[in-house]
């Protein structure tokens, strides 16, 4: 039993992966054996509880889908919490500085190599390991750290050098409030910031990602070298597929994206508008 995330993003593979927002069980499994790579588990800004990720991560076992959670805070007690749950990976909002980093990646392995404590008997439930959890864990736990605003760029050299962080992923919606765009995507200064994140990355034997919410979207950032791409949530998922159904009959109502008609927190995606926010 390994993290076939891992595996995939060492091969050199580009993994996509669904988030989930509501606190429902059956819409997280549904998702995890359609063809996603990996669960982001939104705790940030959902009401997904904890109880809720645990059946979560006991209903997805011996599925496709890896699951992932991000907690609201950077912190040892909410990662320690995630990965005794099961998760095999933890995604922290809002890495601003190495100390962040540095934190992020302790929180996720065992000492010597960090500080996670040792209560591990549900997460060694979900993953039976010959060699034992603590080994597996450090072994296989992914450890992702968000940068959304412009110290997290700003450092980005000292947060892409830290030992123990698998990916710097950028959550483009946040950063662009942070540069002043609120929120709109595609602008110059947020691509620069997006591609000096990536580079800093790769430099460093990290992988990078960012959203990808339409499968044009996928190929693009493949092609710029992003290997863990967030894909859209079953929200989302669930707007785009009543918009197929309900637009043939003239009965489809968009849902106004939280940006407003003009925002720049909505995507196009299929015959809809898919909203997603990092």
């Amino acid at each position: 039993m390994v993290n076939a995330v891992k595996e995939k993003l060492r091969r050199g593979e580009a993994v996509v992966g669904m988030m989930v927002w509501s606190n429902n069980v059956e819409t997280a499994v549904l998702g995890a054996q359609l063809g996603f790579d990996f669960l982001w588990v939104e705790m940030e800004h959902s009401p997904v509880a904890l109880d809720t990720l645990r059946q979560i991560v006991l209903a997805t076992r011996g599925l496709p889908a890896v699951p992932f959670a991000r907690p609201p805070v950077i912190e040892l007690w909410t990662a320690k919490r995630f990965l005794d749950m099961g998760v095999l990976g933890v995604i922290f909002p809002f890495t601003r500085t190495a100390a962040d980093a540095q934190l992020a990646a302790s929180a996720c392995r065992y000492p010597p190599l960090g500080l996670r404590g040792c209560g591990s008997d549900l997460a060694a439930s979900r993953w039976p390991s010959e060699k034992g959890y603590h080994d597996f864990a450090d072994e296989n736990v992914l450890v992702v750290a968000v940068i959304e605003c412009v110290n997290g760029v700003k450092n980005i050299e000292e947060i892409a050098a830290t030992p123990g962080i698998d990916v710097l992923f950028v959550g483009t919606s946040d950063l662009s409030f942070s540069m002043g765009f609120r929120g709109r995507q595609g602008e110059p200064e947020l691509e620069a910031a997006v591609a000096r994140v990536a580079d800093a990355a790769r430099r460093n034997g990290k992988w990078s990602g960012r959203p990808a919410i339409t499968p044009s979207d996928v190929e693009r950032f493949k092609a710029q070298g992003h290997q863990f791409l967030m894909g859209p949530s079953e929200l989302g998922l669930l707007t785009a597929g009543a918009a197929k159904y309900l637009e043939p009959i003239g009965k489809f109502t968009p849902p106004v994206p939280a940006g407003g008609p003009k925002g720049g927190l909505a995507y196009a995606g299929g015959d809809s508008r898919i909203e997603i926010r990092i």
